[in-house]
């Protein structure tokens, strides 16, 4: 299997004030709900969302990369040197988790329900 970026994840304090500037800076269309997804007004590039979690991190910006078993990417990244930051989390729409690369980056898990 490929192992495609499939999605973006832009984390803050302020959802709402977050979500204005990027509408103000490149014209994206962020919903105010819970999800924060940007339309970015094109079908080009990647899907993503404005985060609040209410807890640290706040500021962050992640990529996700699809795997078909999250678990199995999550060892492998440990074989190498990586580290678990948040192991499987099944939400409505999948699978995700959290590592640390070898050099502290985090990055993003994803697969579909």
């Amino acid at each position: 299997m490929s192992h495609p970026v499939v999605h973006f994840e832009i984390g803050c304090k302020d959802k709402a004030a977050t979500s204005a500037f990027y509408a103000a800076a490149f014209g994206w269309a962020i919903d105010s709900g819970p999800l924060g997804d940007i339309n970015t007004g094109s079908s080009e590039g990647i899907q993503g969302h404005i985060a609040a979690l209410g807890h640290e991190p706040h500021q962050f910006t992640h990529f996700y990369v699809q795997t078909e078993d999250v678990a199995a990417s999550l060892a492998r990244v440990q074989e190498l040197g990586g580290r678990t930051l948040v192991p499987p989390v099944a939400i409505p729409g999948g699978t995700f988790a959290w590592f640390a690369d070898p050099e502290g980056n985090t990055v993003g898990l994803w697969k579909p329900a």
